[in-house]
């Protein structure tokens, strides 16, 4: 086996902590703030532009040197020396694991069946800038001669969300092209895009890696259908480009080999945006920044490879992610960035986490005893205050979160960047600190209630606090710092598959819910009454075939 199999119920550092747990689990953070006046000097990572403060946590030091022999015990070093030089860790598919090949340095060496593969990755870069360029200064035209003034990403999963997440991160870097993304087969989806799109002007990127995904070639063929309304066949040579690896399947589409851009199995649909899926994210930003964007992610993964796990900001956060998830019983973590330009970045996190870690078979094929990975959700700030901190405030349930800010706004507001700032840093603190019902009633009492009145309110307005927030400051969004953002949670993602004793980099349970709708959808044309459903199942397509054709 490539990567070693452990079962961490199984080791010493995991008995200590479930003894550990029991010692610590209802101490209160602010008192430990109160007998150890350097907690958050200790518990605070200073990298590069990035300031990582872990203090208002519920883990004192005992807690982290026991989480990093976890981390010892289940081998994590040498599993990440394994992903780096290129082993196929990914054993079920027998794949290697290399997206950060795809963001290495000319000078680095990495091997996949003896041969150095970053020269070709080198290539591709290549010719993604080269095309990138020609689009952006009008230089290639569409059939019309008229520059492009549109790009359309057509693909789904992987291959829409990193990209779409960049995209958006990064309108402040953007271009004059306007970029869209169609991903979902709903075909109200794809039309209400092209509503907006002249197609003399528009370039349409279809990335499937086999050209076959059910979604991908539904809206791509939509939109040929539509585009051939207003061009001749010859015209879509000039207007489509895929990213793929079916060179045949995409010549018969009549996309230009030359306008093929390739793909590798050695990386996952969901951390591929780094290379040619990233087309658009290239398209939409230009080359230069596309080359920062790769260069902060190259530079996280220097720090996670080399540093030490004890100042290892994505081991440090990984670790943390296992002591609520298998000790608290925590079942989510909430991603909360303090950037209305991170809008997506909860959502991409999404897969990016529960598609990798959303496994019950660990690595020797034995259902697992122990909870594996996390359910990711969040929104930005000050917007999700109003949504749902009442829950995370006040609730029952214990939902550790991840607070992302940024020191200096974009646009030079400084009194904005203040007000979004103050909040940022005080939920953190009243997360942790909480409210007593003795503060309450004084509160209230200096509103001059009644005393019926201000016992009668007083519980409602008690915070229980010694709710855990790690901090992650950076200077500014950045492409650069946005790369080690996103390099930085892809790392977090694999010490904890690792730890887990599952493999991260397959995703066999997307497959059930495929077969069974191409079954379905084949009926819908059928007049057979009974096949093999279940009641539920056979009475809704029944429902939906009599209501679709009424």
């Amino acid at each position: 086996m490539a990567l070693n199999t452990t079962n961490p119920t199984h080791t010493n550092a995991w008995a200590a902590l479930k003894a550990h747990f029991e010692d610590i689990k209802d101490t209160h953070l602010s008192q430990w703030f109160l007998t150890h006046p350097n907690r958050a000097e200790k518990m605070t990572i200073k990298w590069d532009d990035f300031y990582v403060d872990y203090s208002k946590n519920r883990v004192d030091d005992k807690t982290l040197e026991l989480l990093l022999k976890l981390a010892d015990e289940t081998q994590l070093g040498e599993a990440i020396q394994k992903q780096f030089s290129g082993e196929a860790i990914n054993e079920t598919e027998k794949r290697e694991v290399l997206h950060t090949a795809l963001r290495a340095p000319k000078s680095a060496s990495v091997f996949v069946n003896g041969t150095n593969v970053i020269p070709e990755i080198h290539n591709v870069k290549n010719q993604i800038g080269t095309f990138s360029n020609e689009v952006i200064n009008g230089v290639r035209k569409g059939f019309t001669g008229k520059p492009f003034t549109d790009i359309v990403n057509i693909g789904i999963g992987g291959s829409d969300l990193g990209p779409a997440m960049v995209v958006d991160a990064l309108q402040y870097y953007k271009n004059h092209l306007n970029t869209h993304f169609v991903s979902n087969v709903d075909g109200d989806h794809v039309n209400e895009i092209l509503k907006k799109l002249n197609p003399e002007t528009t370039l349409f990127v279809v990335v499937s890696k086999t050209f076959t995904t059910q979604e991908t070639l539904s809206n791509a063929m939509t939109i040929k259908a539509w585009f051939l309304k207003h061009a001749a066949m010859e015209d879509i040579a000039k207007h489509f480009v895929a990213v793929s690896t079916n060179i045949e399947k995409v010549k018969d589409f009549g996309i230009a080999e030359a306008n093929i851009f390739p793909m590798w199995d050695w990386v996952g649909g969901r951390f591929s945006l780094w290379g040619s899926v990233g087309l658009s994210i290239c398209l939409s930003v230009g080359p230069d920044n596309f080359d920062k964007l790769l260069l902060g992610a190259h530079k996280m993964d220097t720090h996670f490879k080399n540093e030490d796990f004890g100042k290892n900001i994505p081991v440090i956060l990984a670790l943390l992610g296992i002591w609520y998830n298998n000790f608290f019983n925590a079942q989510t973590e909430a991603i909360i960035p303090y950037s209305q330009y991170l809008n997506q970045f909860a959502t991409y996190l999404q897969q990016a986490n529960m598609e990798s870690n959303g496994k019950s078979v660990d690595r020797t094929g034995k259902t697992v005893n122990y909870q594996t990975g996390g359910i990711v959700w969040g929104e930005p700030g000050t917007n999700s205050q109003h949504a749902f901190f009442q829950l995370i405030h006040q609730g029952t349930k214990l939902i550790p979160c991840d607070f992302i800010g940024f020191v200096k706004s974009l646009y030079g507001n400084v009194e904005h960047q203040d007000k979004l700032m103050s909040n940022f840093i005080a939920q953190t603190e009243a997360l942790m600190k909480g409210k007593s019902k003795e503060a309450a009633i004084n509160e209230l009492k200096a509103q001059n209630l009644a005393e019926n009145e201000i016992h009668k309110l007083a519980p409602y307005k008690v915070f229980e606090g010694n709710k855990p927030t790690t901090t992650i400051l950076i200077d500014q969004l950045t492409p650069e710092s946005l790369g080690k953002l996103i390099a930085l949670y892809e790392h977090k993602i694999f010490v904890q598959g690792v730890i887990w004793d599952v493999y991260s980099y397959d995703q066999f349970g997307v497959e059930l819910g495929k077969q069974l709708a191409n079954t379905i959808l084949k009926e819908f044309g059928s007049v057979q009454a009974d096949n093999g459903h279940d009641a539920s199942t056979q009475g809704i397509i029944n429902f939906y075939k009599r209501l679709k054709t009424s």
